[in-house]
């Protein structure tokens, strides 16, 4: 569909139609830091509309073909983090609240009173966010390998640290930006749900030849350490809520999935042994049928 206007910016936005007869909301997928649309796999969003809705992908602000603005700048990561250390809030060109606002602003435009949400890793937070100040436009939510922002949670692993922070050898050159993905996404990915190679480079390949825009994931990354903790707000979701996170999970560890449980009233919580912070196709039937479930909630 064309790109859509909201909150002041511009959306791609792709309708996938419900399998069969429609029953019940739309589904809306959130993306995760830096990832485009085309991140979701293909088996997760048919298993999806399998189940009778249609399913909402988008390009969240600054990443694929989503509005990027230049006066955002270029954000200090390294005087970010020493910030948030001690405890103050860094400066940033937006915030999770914004993306919230974006995401809500979406739904007005595209003229979806209601929707089950799905949000994974960021998506996940501005999902958060969305479910508690809008619990009238989501019907339910799956929250997917996130956090609520805590400081007292155990922080990335150090490979997985390390890898989000490594850079390719020549960012000109588009094969070489290719070459540089797999290895990074094997880092963040679980033992027990490998992803086969080649299914992660052509994924990773079509992504980056759509496009790439490193700058857009680090403010992003910025406007996550500068959003801070959800906690007090996810205790006042009412909406229906599972969570759903990986035991092996390297960038988000598993303790983030059990802090969220506890603080959203009535959540229900899912590890799946094994998986990281990915979304493999082993685990696909896993997180639908996590989704399948919330679904009873009309």
């Amino acid at each position: 569909m064309p790109l859509v206007t909201a909150n002041g910016l511009q959306f791609e936005v792709e309708r996938h139609e419900a399998i069969g007869p429609v029953k019940g909301w739309p589904i809306l997928l959130i993306m995760g830091l830096g990832m485009q649309l085309t991140a979701w796999p293909p088996a997760f969003i048919d298993g999806l509309r399998k189940l009778g809705h249609p399913v909402i992908t988008f390009d969240n602000r600054d990443i694929g073909l989503s509005t990027k603005r230049r006066e955002w700048g270029k954000p200090n990561l390294l005087a970010a983090s020493l910030l948030y250390t001690m405890g103050l809030k860094p400066p940033a060109p937006y915030t999770l609240d914004d993306l919230c606002a974006d995401t809500a602003a979406l739904l007005d435009a595209l003229a979806l009173p209601r929707v089950h949400v799905v949000g994974v890793s960021m998506g996940g937070m501005i999902g958060q966010l969305l479910t508690a100040r809008h619990p009238e436009r989501v019907a339910s939510f799956t929250c997917v390998m996130s956090t609520s922002g805590a400081r007292s949670l155990p922080g990335p692993k150090f490979e997985a640290r390390r890898a989000l922070m490594s850079r390719p050898a020549d960012p000109g050159d588009v094969e070489a930006v290719i070459d540089h993905y797999p290895p990074l996404f094997g880092v963040l990915a679980g033992p027990g749900y490998p992803t086969p190679p080649h299914e992660a480079r052509e994924r990773i390949a079509r992504g980056v030849r759509r496009s790439h825009h490193p700058l857009g994931s680090l403010r992003q990354l910025v406007g996550i350490v500068a959003s801070g903790d959800r906690s007090r707000l996810l205790k006042t979701i009412k909406v229906p809520t599972i969570i759903v996170h990986g035991s092996a999970d390297p960038l988000v560890p598993v303790a983030a999935a059990h802090d969220l449980a506890a603080k959203i009233p009535g959540a229900e919580l899912r590890i799946i042994d094994g998986m990281g912070h990915d979304l493999p196709p082993g685990a696909l039937p896993l997180l639908i049928d996590a989704v399948a479930a919330n679904l009873k909630h009309r």
